[in-house]
């Protein structure tokens, strides 16, 4: 019996075509929705500095291929990371992209990394860039991807990786990549294999990214901020974050764990001698008889109290208590308190 013979390869007519000549081009608004920008904002990068389509057929649009795509999203991880635009499109147009495919290199990653990028000021070649988008987060997390999301959260300018330092100190990390990310992971279901947990993922990268900006101790006389969690209640993630943001202006924040009594609440205030007292709870019935004896017994202690819409009638009616509507608004109600001026 004669042994078959291996079939020939057949030539095809894409053979030899590198994959950016095969990759679908993209109007403008497809690009804008993947880096979330503006279409205008993608118009003016085209203006000014060169960063646009490079895609034409007779009678069409210009469209963007997957190489200007590329240049795109190192210009915007760049003016995220606080890069003035003019020096991020120069650095963008000297990137050495390489689409998927292509000879050599590799793809943009899922989360946005961008290869062979030249560093930019102050930062470290050779390290690809993360773009820092609540998608990206909640990508990470879900593939239990603890150093994608370390990478993603780190805050400050001086990593060399760091992706979110340009979303406007701790508050701006908080309301536009942390807060959105959780938000997305509360409405899915998820189905996960034994030791990864998609949330706790990703509140341990927070919790580091935090402990990482924190710096140096309060100064010496810096007012106390104490902040509590209603009795009853698991501590949210959200209360590092405002004690992070409010010790970024000068605060001396201090989170308050275990169970606290409205009796050791007063005594606390007396200790640390506080100069505001701020309470953050989720539930819809939470207990607030510390902010009420609190109120009573230390009438001259401002304090705010941060909880969903649906429990604001719960709050008691005192002249020394505030609600709180959002974090951003939070924040710059305590720094008027306390004399600090709020970040970003």
């Amino acid at each position: 019996m004669v042994p078959e013979r291996d079939e020939e390869p057949v030539a095809t007519a894409t053979d030899g075509l590198a994959a950016a000549d095969l990759a679908p081009a993209l109007a403008v608004a497809a690009v804008a929705r993947r880096l979330g920008v503006a279409p205008a904002t993608l118009r003016t990068w085209d203006r000014r500095y060169g960063l646009g389509p490079s895609e034409h057929s007779a009678g069409a649009h210009r469209r963007y291929s997957a190489v200007d795509v590329d240049r795109l999203l190192v210009m915007r991880r760049l003016t995220l990371d606080g890069v003035a635009p003019g020096e991020a499109a120069r650095v963008a147009l000297a990137t050495d992209v390489r689409p998927s495919g292509a000879a050599g290199g590799s793809a943009t990653g899922p989360a946005g990394d961008v290869p062979h990028q030249p560093a930019a000021p102050g930062r470290t070649p050779g390290l690809a860039l993360l773009v820092a988008t609540p998608t990206a987060l909640v990508d990470a997390a879900l593939a239990g991807d603890a150093d994608r999301c370390a990478r993603l959260l780190r805050l400050g300018g001086s990593s060399a990786t760091g992706s979110s330092a340009g979303h406007g100190g701790v508050a701006g990390w908080w309301t536009t990549l942390v807060e959105p990310a959780l938000a997305d992971l509360a409405r899915r279901t998820v189905v996960d294999t034994p030791g990864v947990d998609a949330e706790l993922t990703l509140r341990a990268a927070a919790l580091e990214a935090l402990r990482a900006h924190a710096g140096r101790p309060p100064a010496v006389g810096a007012s106390v901020v104490l902040v509590l969690v209603p009795a009853g209640e698991p501590r949210p993630l959200v209360v590092h974050a405002l004690a992070a943001a409010l010790a970024a202006d000068g605060a001396d924040a201090r989170i308050v764990g275990g169970p606290v009594g409205p009796h050791h609440a007063v005594e606390l205030v007396v200790m640390t001698r506080a100069a505001a007292v701020v309470t953050v709870g989720r539930r819809l019935d939470p207990d607030l008889s510390t902010v009420t004896r609190l109120a009573q017994d230390r009438p001259d202690v401002p304090q705010f109290v941060m909880l969903p819409a649906a429990a604001w009638d719960a709050v008691p009616v005192e002249r020394s208590v505030h609600v709180a509507r959002s974090f951003t608004g939070l924040l710059h109600e305590v720094l008027a308190v306390t004399g600090g001026a709020s970040e970003g």
